[in-house]
């Protein structure tokens, strides 16, 4: 991260990288503003050293007048939000606004798409900063203040800078089962604007596709299931799959269920043969798929919802852009539970480590991407 970040300049105001010359200005704000629960000396220091940790400060041409600390916590697409505060002689000038903004810039910019923090239940002027930055409430966390104020956190999936918009347009899913068609009607509409996407072409998806259940719930749909019902459509489609077998045989558990289950996707990679789809057990890393699909493909890919939604289930998103850092994704999972609007699902930058990272799923870490081109 560049140690200035003049955008979220106000006025004459800087915000930059904090260093260890900042340690007392960090204590004189800290105490100038918390009666409680206040950062330690010995604390900052430790934030100011660790890898796991950003300090800011936003500096005016005399001292430092705030700071935004930060906490990147390893191996996840997580930061948090642990403090903010800013000078009181500076409040009701947008300080706080640029703190915030330039923090969620440097957790975008540790590969972090998640940024969550903690905030008195009681702070009224806060909530509502957080509000217009587009923070949902994911919980409540009742006596976390010293003095017993109970604590409401909230969450925001950030977008990063703005990476255009793909060629895709954007539909979501209207059941709990058809991401995977809802992926595809996505992908045929980028290829045909002339195509419909609507409840009922993904439905017609989803039975061409699905993997069939039976009597223990509604059937997902598998790559080559998925495929085959694009290929009937005219489109060249690659499945890319490893390990190379049956998907999903270990959520049913009665063993003629799960025979035929087997016996289905068999099928399906028969017809796959037949209507000239490729196979590769080598399914691509996100700069691969970037370079794919920058030379005008589709990908529709296999994800653990967990890391992006927070659901242990295999999930399909659909990647239809690419930059050197980021796919740029449509997840067809909109949570209506928190008014999620298209705007949260669509476009979504995802840095290539994390995407490698839940592009698996399973204890088997299966990996299925179906890369979707026009045909010559």
């Amino acid at each position: 991260m560049n140690n200035a970040l003049p955008q979220a300049g106000t006025g004459d105001i800087v915000i930059r990288k904090a260093a260890l010359a900042d340690l007392a200005d960090l204590l004189r704000i800290e105490n100038s503003v918390f009666d409680g629960d206040r950062i330690s000396r010995r604390s900052f220091k430790r934030f100011l050293e660790s890898p796991g940790a950003c300090v800011l400060v936003a500096c005016d041409e005399h001292s430092v007048v705030g700071y935004a600390l930060l906490l990147l916590r390893a191996g996840t697409a997580l930061a948090r939000l642990y403090s903010l505060a800013t000078a009181p002689g500076c409040r009701g000038q947008g300080l706080g606004a640029r703190l915030l903004e330039a923090a969620e810039a440097a957790a975008f910019d540790h590969d972090r798409i998640v940024l969550r923090l903690e905030v008195r239940a009681d702070n009224a002027a806060a909530q509502k900063l957080y509000s217009g930055f587009g923070y949902r409430q994911i919980g409540q966390v009742p006596g976390y203040y010293d003095d017993g104020c109970a604590a409401l956190r909230l969450e925001k999936l950030l977008h990063g800078p703005k990476l255009g918009t793909g060629r895709a347009p954007y539909y979501s899913q209207t059941t709990d089962f058809t991401c995977g068609p809802a992926c595809a009607l996505m992908a045929l509409s980028g290829f045909d604007d002339r195509i419909t996407a609507g409840p009922l072409e993904e439905l017609d998806l989803w039975r061409e596709a699905t993997t069939i259940y039976l009597a223990s719930g509604h059937g997902g749909c598998g790559p080559f299931g998925l495929a085959n019902a694009l290929a009937r459509r005219g489109l060249k489609v690659e499945v890319r799959l490893a390990p190379d077998g049956p998907l999903f045989l270990a959520s049913v558990r009665n063993p003629e269920k799960r025979k035929i289950l087997k016996l289905v996707q068999e099928g399906y990679r028969a017809e796959a043969l037949r209507l000239g789809i490729s196979r590769s057990d080598q399914p691509l890393e996100a700069a691969g798929l970037g370079k794919a699909v920058a030379a005008g493909a589709f990908a529709i890919v296999l994800i653990s919802g967990y890391r992006m939604f927070g659901q242990k289930v295999p999930h399909w998103v659909l990647v239809h852009g690419a930059d050197e850092r980021h796919l740029i994704v449509h997840d067809p999972w909109l949570e209506h539970e928190r008014h999620e609007s298209p705007a949260d699902a669509a476009n979504l930058p995802i840095p290539h480590a994390e995407f490698d990272r839940m592009a698996r799923w399973g204890r088997s870490a299966v990996r299925a991407q179906i890369l979707i081109e026009k045909d010559a």
